[in-house]
Order: structure tokens, then sequence, then C-alpha cells
């Protein structure tokens, strides 16, 4: 049953998240916030962090609100764990209406269809009837263990013998109809079954529960692939082939010094099989259809900068723009996509049974930001403009930035496209020859780096750390904001000594802080954050600034995180102040804040300041 948000809501308002994680793992104060070894792998210098509404491992990247503590720490299910905490709130949960229970009811129904369906087909695969099947997917390269770990399967002839295998256990050719497993004619009747003659793979959604099937044909006949249409359980737009695979893949603790795992889109359900095979377990496809904006959305829950790969031909090509249209509007300072293209005449699959792994591995290792990506793609053929195709490129680079709603990311990605543009189409005297009588550069030979938003926003945290670490002072100003940053490993590990070194009374000037940290082992943490280049005022001349002037310049940065987000904030602290109900912290905090703000309303620091 769907329950009602704001029931959620009062519930995690009414539920202490420190005093449930508490009775698992023992908490420590760290400044406002607790920390803990973490309860999910294991730690001896604690990690995990437990703030107001949500808790954050830094080692195992562990995340979410008191619900979903209870779900990972206690193996419960969603309206299990709610049913919990609901009790020791004092909380009736809502009880779900007739026609909810009757939605239900059917659900699960259609789920029992599915389940019997899923065994009967993969019975068949190591049945006789099944060899051809069988012979096909180990031609494809797949071990045994993998056709039973994917729950691959034979659908058999369609003439009838699945309704007559199931009629026994309760299956009727109508739910064989509402499970998508069965054709209609024009009037509405079950006319035969729609998966015959088909290696059949099952389709999970991404908690792992079956919604729907997938068929390759043997031979010749079309379509070659096919999917089950749209029904109560299967939406084509939300769910993504593999996702419950690559969800627990991306959640689980991986052994100190292994590659992390990444999520990579590819085209087909045999590329995604034979990426899980050859050890990348992140791997996930759209089923037929090119990417929506529902599983874009679904793919950023798990991952701030997903791959997308795609072949190297025109169609590969033509992918990769509807790709990108989609997700610009989508796009925000936390969440990108990066692009990764294939060799001419390769899938994933032909790549890895022709080249291996290490071929794999290469192309996502040099995976290209959006903003590399898009400028090729929107200047692709054009070598030598005139002015008016200078023109109409440069509108076609500017309309695309104009896409991304976050009006910030927007100016930015604008700011690159149109830098490459002069870059790649600069005017040179001689015609297209430059001065030192070299060609003109190509589309693909650029010399200005791309845009990153994930790098920038990384950046960004480095400064605001390396600012607390020359004027620590400034912590207890900015603790709060500073502690719901989802910071990289290291950036957490430096902001961790920071809470401990705070909380432990240590004194706040930049040199007894330092002292601390080397003594705590975080030397090298600490001297990677302050060795990186550009520095903002506040770390070059620290001497000379009025501790408005550092708290100006931490805000600064702060606010190019998420400028809208900023400016809503201040706007509801500046109402509490004149309603005189703004509490000390923030009020201490405001002016610095207000400067700040001005200061980029002005144009006086600009994002290129970071």
């Amino acid at each position: 049953m769907a329950l009602d948000p704001a029931f959620l809501e009062e519930l995690r308002a009414r539920t202490p998240i420190a005093a449930v994680i508490g009775r698992r793992t023992r908490l420590v104060r760290s400044g406002r916030n607790w920390k803990a070894c973490c309860p999910f792998h294991g730690e001896k210098t604690p990690s995990f962090y437990v703030y107001d509404d949500h808790y954050h491992c830094f080692g195992c990247g562990a995340h979410g609100d008191v619900i979903t503590f209870v779900m990972q720490s206690e193996g419960r299910g969603f309206p299990e764990a709610v049913a919990e905490l609901a009790a020791a709130a004092g909380m009736e949960v809502p009880r779900a209406s007739p026609q909810q229970r009757e939605n239900e009811q059917r659900a699960r129904d259609l789920a029992e269809v599915l389940n019997l369906v899923q065994a009967a087909w993969v019975r068949r695969l190591h049945a006789p009837e099944g060899r051809s099947g069988l012979a096909y997917l180990r031609g494809r390269g797949l071990s045994d263990e993998t056709i039973a770990g994917f729950g691959l399967g034979w659908s058999g002839d369609g003439r009838g013998a699945l309704l007559e295998e199931l009629r026994p256990k309760g299956v009727t050719s109508d739910l064989l109809v509402r499970a998508g497993l069965m054709r209609v004619d024009e009037d509405g009747r079950p006319k035969g079954e729609l998966f015959f003659n088909r290696v059949t793979f099952p389709i999970l959604d991404r908690r792992g529960a079956l919604v729907s099937f997938g068929g390759r044909i043997l031979g010749d006949g079309q379509p070659k692939y096919l999917n089950g249409p749209e029904t109560e359980l299967f939406s084509k737009r939300r769910v993504l082939f593999g996702m419950d695979r690559a969800r627990s893949a991306l959640r689980m603790a991986r052994p100190r010094g292994a590659p992390p795992v990444e999520l990579l889109v590819v085209e087909g359900y045999m590329d995604v099989i034979a990426l899980h095979q050859a050890g990348f377990p992140g791997a996930v496809a759209p089923l037929g259809t090119a990417l929506t904006a529902e599983q874009m959305e679904g793919l950023w829950r798990l991952a701030p900068a997903p791959i997308l790969c795609f072949d190297g031909d025109a169609a590969g090509q033509r992918a990769a723009v509807k790709a990108a249209e989609t997700a610009l509007p989508l796009l925000s300072m936390e969440r990108t996509v990066r692009f990764c293209t294939l060799p001419e005449g390769e899938d994933p699959d032909s790549l890895l049974r022709t080249r291996g792994a290490g071929a794999v591995a290469s192309l996502v290792e040099g995976a290209r930001p959006l903003s590399a990506v898009l400028f090729e793609l929107l200047t692709q053929g054009v070598r030598d403009p005139g002015p008016e195709q200078r023109a109409a490129l440069r509108r076609r680079l500017t309309d695309a930035a104009a896409m991304i709603a976050d009006k910030s990311l927007a100016s930015e990605y604008r700011s690159t496209l149109v830098d490459r543009f002069f870059e790649t189409y600069r005017r040179r005297p001689g015609g297209g020859a430059r001065r030192d009588g070299a060609a003109r550069p190509s589309v693909v030979s650029v010399v200005s780096a791309p845009f990153d938003a994930l790098a920038a926003t990384e950046e960004r945290m480095r400064i605001l750390t390396a600012i607390l670490l020359r004027h620590p002072g400034l912590l207890s100003e900015v603790e709060d904001a500073y502690c719901r940053l989802d910071l990289p490993p290291v950036l957490g590990r430096v902001r961790a000594g920071l809470m401990d070194a705070a909380s432990e009374g240590v004194p706040m000037d930049a040199d007894a802080l330092a002292a601390w940290m080397d003594e705590a082992g975080l030397a090298d943490e600490r001297a990677a954050v302050l060795s990186a280049r550009p520095l903002p005022m506040a770390l070059t001349a620290p001497d000379d600034l009025m501790a408005v002037d550092v708290a100006q310049e931490w805000w600064h940065f702060y606010a190019l995180m998420n400028v809208r987000q900023f400016g809503e904030d201040l706007r509801v602290d500046t109402e509490r102040m004149c309603a005189g109900t703004l509490d000390e912290r923030a009020w201490g905090s405001l002016r610095p804040r207000l400067l700040a703000w001005e200061a980029l309303r002005r144009g006086e620091l600009s994002a290129d300041d970071g």
C-alpha cells in the first residue's frame, strides 16, 4: 500500500534517528552530530555519521533516513519497518481503502502468475524442448551459473501448452492476458501466447520483483527481441533491465583497494548479462526504447554520474543525442552523465568476446563528461563554417545549454560550449590555417578542457574544507551547512577530523588544528586539501582578512553548490529575523550570507573564482 507522504514525514519527525541507531551501535558525539563505526561494514576507525534527519557512511556509502536504517539493519521490508517505527512512536499506520486492497490483491495475483510462468520456462530450458535455446546461450559465452543467476528460460512453441500446464494452479487465460503473456484479438479475446520459440529474460524491478519478460527469437523471425506490454505491474518508462543487481552491487561495501562499481547503461539484455559475467555488475539497459526521464531519475538515485555506453555507428550517435536531450533539463551540480563510445561495429557483448574485459575497462575509465560529448554531437561534420553557419552553430550550442533548468549550471555550460566554439573555429589570418602554419584543429582535437559539473562540485567542496582548515574558528558558524554536504571520501575524513577536534576542545586556530590533525594521522589528507590550486583569497591572505570577509568567501562557494536553494534559505531566514524568531547560530551567519548573495547578484564574485 502506498502511504501518505505526510504520514511518513510525521513518522520521521517523531522518531529521533540517533536513538534508533544508538540501539544497534555505540554513538559518540561529534560536534552537533554523532559518529560510530559503521554497522554495515567492518571498520576500526569511525566513518559512519548520524545527522538530524539522515545517516551517511564515508567508508561504504551507506546512506538513508530512519526508515532505511531499520530496513537495512534488520532486513525488513518497507511496510514492516514503517509499522515497527509507528508502533514505537505511538502512531497508527493508515489503513488501506477497499479499492486499495482490491488493487493490491490484483497485483499479488499477477505477481504469482509471473512467478509460475518463470518456473515453467526455466524448467523448459533444461528439458529436451529447450535444447536449442540452451545451446544458443552457451554459444554466446554464458556460463551455466550466469544462465541460472539471471533466470533465463525457454518459452516453448506457444501452442497453448503454457495455459494447460498452469491451469491446475488456478491460472486462467484472463490472468495471462493481464500479465502481458497472451495476445488478444480485435474484440479483446485471448488468441495465443505472446512468447513462443524464444529464449526468455525475466524483467525485474529495482527491488527484484518480477514484473514482465523479454524474449529473443532463434532463427530469422521478427522481431528479434520482444518485450512484454505495459501492465498493472510493468511500465517500460520506469524499469531498466539489471537494475536490481546493479542496485545491490553499488550499495555493497567493496574491499579496500578494489575499483569502484560504475553504473553503466548499455543497449540490450545480452550486453548486460555478458558485462555482469565479466565483472561489471553495474550494467543496466532500457527495454528497447530510448532512455526516459523516469529512468534517468532512477539512475541518479544510485549514482551521481552514470556512464551511457553507445555503439560507434550512426544509430549509436542518434541514441547519444536523444540521451543528452533527455538528461539536460534534469541536470544539477550534484548529478550529471558521462559517455563512452564503443568501436564501430562492436557492442559490449562482442567487445568482451573479441578483446576481453580489459578493453571494456579502458572504455569505462575513459568515459567523457556530457559537456565534451554534447559539443561534438552538436558540431559533428562542421569543419570550416562561414559567418552564417558560425552564428547558427553558436545558437545551437547556447540553446542546448538553455535546456538546463538549473540556471547557474546552464550558465557554466553555455560558457564552456561557447569557449570551445571559439577555440575550435577561431578565425585566423589566411583563412583556415593557424598562424604557425598548422591546420585548423578538428572538432575532436579541442584544446580547452571541458566543464565537468561533478568535478566542479567537488572542487568547491575542497575549497570550503580548505577555508575551514585555515580559519577553523568559522566552523561553529557554518557547521550545520557544512555537515549537510555529501563529501567525497578524502574530504569526508578531513571533515570528521575537524568535527572531532572541535568536540575535543582543540583550540580553533590553524596551527593548533594542523598539529592535532597530523597527530591524528590526517597529515596527507590535510596537505592534499590545501595544496590544490587555484586558491581563493581566504587561503592566500588569511592574516589580512576580517572574520566577516572569510565567512563571506566561505558562503560564496557554498552558494555556488546550489544557488537557488541558497537564495531560498536566505529569504526564509530574513523573514524569521524580521519576525524575531531567528536562532542565534543563523543570526550570526546572516550578514556574511547576505554579503555573499549580494556579491553574486552584482557579479562581483563569479563561478570562475572557484
